[in-house]
This record gives structure tokens, sequence and C-alpha cells, in this order.
């Protein structure tokens, strides 16, 4: 199997990408567990991609349940290295309004249980994440978006909380005060995730209401949520495809060396198991 360098990541909405052609699925093992669903292998417009439901064919996986080193792992072992994401996000400002798409440059993670690294288990890495998302990719994705129409705002801090739970009228303010733009439950840690595994990493907010801080509009419901993501799909797709087309053949971001001066322990006290399941990460580094 040739190796696919470009990934798709669809959230809530996005479960297929029409256009693709000879397409295989290919289910992928991993030291971590599963993956949410089976990889779909296709050439769109004469280009290799991989894409993957997040939540699974039919949606059957919440946020807090979803396998997202598994998911990330899965990408890498197919030689995945820009990963585009689509998620649903709540708006947290006047004017980014339903239907907009942002595409962010800051993460602030709320969540509270979910596994956040590869590392552990004997062998420790500390990976820089100021800037949490590679500014090429997400340049791309900004330049796709206005190519397609849309309501495009470049830049802007997406808030993960844990759900699957939407935030209370007192959460949602107080998150407002805090100076976020958007609030969503998956970007994070799948992104921190992407970055330790040297993935090049940008995510497209597709908002889908104004979270229950906005008294002038209905509190958020599951049903409104889907009503505009199936709006808005459309021209997600179209963005997706557009960006796929820009993507450069090398990279020249930080992303791709970003566990280079990381690594903290020495591979010689770490235990043998633990350096198996990293090999696929690491390898590049310990094995000189």
């Amino acid at each position: 199997m040739a190796e696919v360098k470009i990934g798709v990541i669809g959230g809530s909405g996005l479960y297929e990408m029409e256009g693709l052609t000879d397409i295989e699925s290919v289910e992928i093992n991993t030291p971590f567990g599963n993956p949410s669903d089976e990889y779909v292998l296709g050439t769109l417009d004469g280009i290799r991609i991989a894409f993957l439901p997040r939540h699974g064919r039919g949606h059957r996986i919440l946020p807090s349940e979803l396998n997202f080193r598994a998911n990330i792992y899965g990408f890498k072992k197919l030689g995945v290295e820009w990963l585009l994401s689509a998620s649903a996000v709540g708006s947290m400002r006047e004017d980014i309004k339903p239907l907009d798409i942002v595409i962010p440059d800051q993460f602030f993670d709320r969540t509270k249980s979910r596994i956040s690294t590869f590392f552990g288990e004997g062998f420790v890495a500390h990976i820089a994440f100021a800037d949490p998302v590679c500014p090429v990719l997400s340049k791309i994705l900004y330049e796709a978006g206005v190519e397609a129409g849309a309501t495009v705002h470049q830049g802007g801090t997406y808030l993960c909380i844990e759900g699957p739970q939407f935030s209370t009228r007192a959460e949602s303010r107080i998150y407002r005060q805090w100076g976020v733009d958007v609030i969503g439950m998956t970007n994070i840690p799948e992104a921190k995730l992407a970055r330790e595994a040297e993935i090049c990493y940008a995510t497209m907010a597709l908002v889908t209401d104004y979270d229950c801080w906005h008294e002038a509009e209905e509190d958020v419901t599951a049903e409104a949520i889907i009503a505009n993501l199936l709006k808005n799909v459309g021209t997600a797709k179209k963005i997706i495809r557009g960006a796929i087309a820009k993507i450069p053949k090398e990279r020249t971001c930080p992303c791709a060396t970003a566990l280079k001066d990381a690594l903290i322990t020495s591979p010689k006290l770490a235990p043998s198991q633990t350096l198996m399941n990293l090999e696929l990460l690491i390898g590049k580094y310990i094995n000189k």
C-alpha cells in the first residue's frame, strides 16, 4: 500500500467525501487500541488522501470516548504528513455568526478525562505547543475558504470542553469573559497528538450556534446544530477539496521536527514495550 501524505478527519455531519476514486477501506491496528473506524483511502483530483470519520460511521462515539491516540497514530502509520480537521463549534462572539467558518490558531483545554499524549510508561517527551496549529496549513484552509465563497474568520481561540453536555449559561458567560472565540468538544487532544506525531494540523471550525450566552437566540440543541451543519457541509467539502490542491509537496514548517528536541528519556532506560509502541514516532531520533 502506497503512503498517503494528506489526511482528512471529519466531524459531526461530515462522514464521507464525495468525488473519491480508487477507493479502498483500510483497518489499522495500533498499540493504543482501535481508531474510530476504517480509514477510507481514495484519489481526489489526482491526489491520494486518507479520510476518517471522527465519530465513526453513523456517529456512534461520544467526544469523551474518542480514541484520539489511535486515530492520529493510524494516520501516521499511513504516512500522513498533513491533517485537515473539520468540527462543529458554537460561537462566543456576536460577529461570528452561525454558518460562518473559523480557522482557529489557538486552543484552550477544558477537558477533564482524556489521554493527551503518546508518551509516559517510562519515556518522557515535552513538545513545544505555543503555536498549536500548522501556520502553512492554516493559511491554506483560510484561502480555500475565501475562494469557496464562505464567510471565513482567520485566527481565534477554540475552547475545548469535555461534553457531551453543552455548557451551562454560567459557564458560557464566563468563557466569553475569557475572550475565546468558539467552543467545541473534539479538537483537544487531537491537535496535541498530531504535533507529537509530527503531523501538520489545522482545523476548520463550522459555526452552528451561539452557545447559550446569546439572549436573543434559542438555547443550543443537537437538532439545531445538525440542521446548520447540513447547510454548511457542502461548503466544508468544497473548502477541503480546494485546500488539498494547495498543499505543497515538501514541508518547511516546524511541525515536521516537533520531537527533535523534545525527547527527554534515554532509550537505554526506557521499557522495551514502550519503545516498541513509540517506534513509529521516535525511531528516526533514537535509532541513529
